[in-house]
């Protein structure tokens, strides 16, 4: 696939739909940094890196009571149509219930976390 984090949010997505416990992934520096974030919000349990040369990223699926963390994804970002907001234009994602992930000049951030810092950046995927 051309863009590796599509293809990391939909593996999650996936995973979810399909009740796994974990999923694998290709490893890449930005995919971690988006792991450390779905972790801070409590979307994935945990993640762990393993692989000498040819690593490969080990992710935990978190479930509540049964339920998925992540009911639904939609990207925004695609490689051939790049979409870039201001914190300006940033609006909630399911009335506050979802997040949305930009990549700012500050490093990954969600929406509220960039409207508060006044940052804007490329709009990566929404997640609820």
């Amino acid at each position: 696939m051309e863009n590796s984090i599509i293809d990391l949010v939909i593996r999650i997505k996936n995973g979810y739909m399909a009740r796994k416990a974990t999923i694998e992934s290709p490893h890449s520096k930005y995919k971690v940094t988006i792991l450390k974030k779905l972790l801070d919000l409590k979307f994935i349990e945990n993640y762990s890196v393993k692989g000498e040369i040819k690593k490969n990223i080990i992710i935990n699926l978190s479930y509540e009571e049964g339920n998925p963390a992540i009911a639904d994804v939609k990207i925004y970002s695609k490689p051939g149509m790049r979409l870039y907001i201001s914190y300006k234009n940033l609006k909630p994602v399911l009335s506050g219930f979802g997040y949305s992930i930009l990549s700012t000049s500050k490093g990954i951030m969600t929406d509220k976390e960039a409207k508060k810092a006044k940052l804007g950046g490329e709009l990566l995927f929404s997640f609820w």
